[in-house]
């Protein structure tokens, strides 16, 4: 093929026409939209959900309280923006899902913006493509965690270090590194010390890369730390001054012990996240390889940013799949000018690995019922795997129009197929989740149990039900989480089933959220209740 010049590159993707302005602002309230269809699931939805309401309905913005019981294993960053959020649009799914949802709009917006500025046009309007359409970017972007905003407050640090290095005018270098140190304290009440670990060691590894300790000489190291403690301090304080018990249990139980040790349970290989990056980065994760061979010092940044993100939390005796989400705005970034180059052959490989993905979950379909069991009935799994499939075709039909388009040399637009063929394909596999989310929310059974009844939740907890039915329930024998909460106010759970019997018997109306086993066990010490709703995992009794 023949060689193409950088201004033949820029002009294959075009600038900003009223069709693809329109384009974008129809997907990005699809983006929106979609944060509402489908009912909040257990565990993290829940919880989140519930700590927001729950600022919201006391009027505590200082002190978070899960279903009532002092919470501090995160700062409060997304929850105050969720109970703003509920506060404007009422406490709905799609409120609770809003602050998550901008986020991820604003860092993909941020991406293409400072891809533009540091590599031109081209670059620009493929970060938007690979940062609008990267499974693990679009996915945790419609779920209700933390780590949407951590994504999000780091992307903005990240982006505005590499625009002050790239900076000529210092005035506005300086201006980039107050606002990296904004992004720095957001990042901190977002999610924890992780939100200073992370850029502070990108910037060490990259520093001992290049042997070169220049950048770090030159962070705006007067005013910046003055923004750090003038933004994220006061929370800290305020809620250290009520609440003694804070400081110990957030810093060293929250931090060093979730990461030395498998406190919390949620151990994996050293190889865990493996897989989680192959899928997350799709449609893009064959160009992978090419990400790895950084071109500059702005690429050797980005490349030991990903990279820390990726060892960090390898190495961390506590893993969920979410975890790794900070370091794919780096990989959007090395990915940018890497597909803005990129010739028809080199897309087209790319391309084929994707098609390739979505062909073997639709392969997988027929075999669905593997899955079914005691706890997901047949027709659950079914529904999803008709919601993947749908998914796969919608994909393969972007592939395709991609790889005609690739036929004609138009990069740019197979770039755009293939990108919105995967947003939309992503889009209906998680509203097909819903089908299985109902087995995880407490969405309809919580308009079984009348309003105004005392509730327990008795040996099994649900973190939606407290948000759906709009109030705490009295867990009985459940610690977990709550363990902080319930040793600084007993008075707020009951400990045994014998000590909940006793009060079950003393109440006129209750209801009770358990299981047929925990039923069972009730059963046997004289417990009466009629059955309001039932699934294959839980079930809800009411007196009278």
């Amino acid at each position: 093929m023949k060689a193409e010049s950088v201004a033949d590159r820029t002009c294959a993707f075009g600038s900003l026409t009223p069709t693809r302005g329109a384009l974008l602002a129809l997907l990005a309230c699809l983006w929106l939209a979609m944060l509402g269809m489908r009912s909040l699931v257990s565990a993290d939805e829940g919880r989140y959900a519930t700590l927001s309401l729950g600022m919201l309905q006391s009027g505590d913005w200082i002190v978070p309280r899960l279903n009532g019981l002092l919470y501090f294993e995160k700062p409060p960053l997304q929850y105050w923006a969720g109970a703003l959020s509920m506060a404007v649009f009422g406490p709905n799914e799609f409120a609770a899902r809003l602050w998550p949802g901008l986020c991820g709009l604003a860092c993909v917006a941020g991406l293409a913006w400072t891809a533009a500025r540091l590599h031109g046009r081209a670059s620009g309007w493929c970060a938007l493509a690979a940062g609008g359409s990267t499974t693990w970017i679009v996915a945790n972007s419609q779920f209700l965690s933390l780590d949407a905003g951590l994504m999000a407050t780091l992307a903005l640090v990240l982006c505005t270090l590499l625009l002050a290095e790239h900076e000529r005018d210092e005035r506005q270098r300086r201006r980039w590194l107050r606002l990296a140190w904004l992004g720095v304290a957001l990042a901190l009440l977002s999610k924890g010390l992780v939100g200073i670990v992370i850029p502070a060691a990108a910037l060490v590894v990259r520093a001992a890369w290049e042997r070169d300790l220049r950048f770090w000489r030159g962070l705006e190291w007067r005013s910046g730390p003055f923004i750090l403690l003038l933004v994220a301090a006061p929370w800290f304080i305020a809620v250290s001054w009520r609440e003694p018990a804070f400081a110990r249990f957030f810093f060293i139980h929250e931090h060093f012990e979730r990461f030395l040790t498998p406190v919390h349970r949620r151990e994996g290989a050293w190889w865990s996240f493996v897989p989680v990056l192959l899928v997350g980065l799709l449609p893009w994760t064959a160009a992978l390889p090419a990400l790895l061979r950084p071109r500059d010092r702005a690429e050797r940044l980005l490349l030991a940013w990903a990279g820390f993100v990726f060892v960090f939390f390898s190495a961390s005796s506590s893993k969920l799949p979410s975890y790794i989400l900070p370091m794919f705005p780096a990989l959007v970034l090395l990915l940018a000018p890497r597909l803005a180059e990129a010739g028809t052959a080199r897309l087209a490989r790319w391309l084929a690995l994707a098609a390739v993905a979505w062909l073997a979950v639709l392969a997988a379909v027929p075999f669905a019922e593997r899955w079914a069991g005691p706890e997901t009935p047949p027709h659950i799994v079914f529904a999803l795997a008709r919601g993947f499939a749908l998914a796969a075709v919608v994909a393969l039909v972007g592939a395709a129009l991609a790889a005609l388009a690739l036929r004609r040399g138009a990069r740019g637009a197979a770039i755009g197929c293939l990108a919105v063929g995967h947003l939309l394909a992503l889009f209906v596999a998680i509203a097909a989740h819903d089908a299985y989310g109902q087995l995880k929310t407490s969405a309809v059974l919580a308009r079984t149990i009348p309003s105004e009844v005392p509730v327990f939740a008795v040996g099994e907890y649900d973190q939606t039900l407290p948000f759906y039915l709009r109030r705490d329930v009295t867990l009985v024998a459940i610690v977990d989480e709550f363990a902080l909460g319930e040793r600084l106010e007993p008075a707020r759970w009951i400990p045994t089933l014998e000590a909940f019997v006793e009060r079950w018997r003393q109440l006129p109306r209750a209801a009770a959220y358990l299981t047929q086993d925990t039923l069972a066990e009730l059963r046997k010490r004289g417990v009466e209740g009629r059955v309001t709703y039932e699934d294959p995992r839980r079930i809800v009794i009411v007196k009278p």
